[in-house]
């Protein structure tokens, strides 16, 4: 790993150091107090500084990750390529397999893990979509290289090539990140550094290889970052403090009913009673 490519992911490193804490205080599920709160201004203010003092750094790491020495390491273009697919579009199918196979296997906590890291995902790629559309920044391969280059509304026709910020790849990582820690804190509450430290360092990872990728700028990572945060946070907290709403009834709940034949019914909201077993045997 080069010099700028061990800083780069340092400094991500740091970011996520400093944001967990953050987003950890303002999740504070168990509370069961208002949706949004005091402290996720102070995160939203956190976001938003760190992506003002990234865009001072923009095209000197664009520049630096480009470098043919850089880009001809094989390991780190493996690395970029796992963390990459990992987020998207692993993270989408990670969710639906876990919510399915707890679903069947009964395993609630599985299944709730799924869905809501799931729920935490859409709704933040679905923000960052919104803003690529309307923000219309010039994405860092786009010649000539400029980290300045945005456009109103000219994401929605110009082309994936105006659509760079806010990283969506990383919108996807850090929302999955955070909805798993939040929601394994609530059942395990000692296990939040060991899973957080796994979790957020995986998707700052994924935000440093969409850099190395030149797919996006250091600012575009920041934001992802943010909004990922903060969607897996309020997904989360608002499954806790509003238990038995109606998307959680409609998917969590299920069983194998008794039918007068002798079989089961699988009372599973994505799909309508399915009779399975055998009648009993004749008397």
């Amino acid at each position: 790993m080069t010099s700028g490519t061990r800083g780069l992911a340092l400094g991500m490193m740091l970011m996520v150091a400093a944001v967990e804490p953050v987003a950890a205080q303002a999740d504070s599920s168990k509370s069961f107090g208002p949706l949004f709160t005091h402290a996720d201004a102070l995160l939203a203010a956190t976001v938003v500084i760190g992506t003002l003092l990234a865009q001072r750094t923009d095209d000197h790491y664009a520049a630096r990750l480009q470098d043919s020495s850089t880009q001809a390491n094989k390991k780190l273009q493996a690395l970029a390529t796992f963390v990459r697919t990992t987020a998207a579009p692993g993270a989408l199918y990670i969710g639906t397999s876990m919510y399915a196979i707890g679903r069947i296997t009964k395993e609630e906590h599985m299944a709730e893990l799924g869905l809501h890291g799931t729920e935490a995902l859409l709704v933040g790629e679905l923000t960052g979509l919104v803003l690529k559309g309307f923000i219309g920044r010039q994405r860092p391969y786009v010649q000539p290289r400029n980290p300045h280059s945005y456009g109103f509304m000219r994401g929605f026709g110009g082309g994936d090539q105006y659509r760079s910020f806010p990283s969506g790849h990383s919108v996807a990582a850090f929302a999955a990140a955070a909805a798993v820690t939040s929601q394994t804190s609530e059942w395990w509450p000692s296990s939040r550094w060991v899973i957080g430290t796994a979790m957020y360092g995986g998707a700052a990872l994924t935000g440093v290889s969409r850099m190395y990728n030149n797919r996006h700028w250091a600012s575009d990572v920041v934001m992802g970052a943010g909004i990922g945060t903060f969607a897996g946070l309020k997904v989360v907290r608002f499954n806790s403090s509003h238990q038995g709403n109606k998307l959680d009834t409609w998917l969590l709940a299920g069983s194998l009913i008794p039918t007068d034949d002798g079989g089961h019914s699988v009372r599973w909201s994505l799909m309508p009673g399915v009779a399975i077993g055998a009648k009993p045997p004749s008397r």
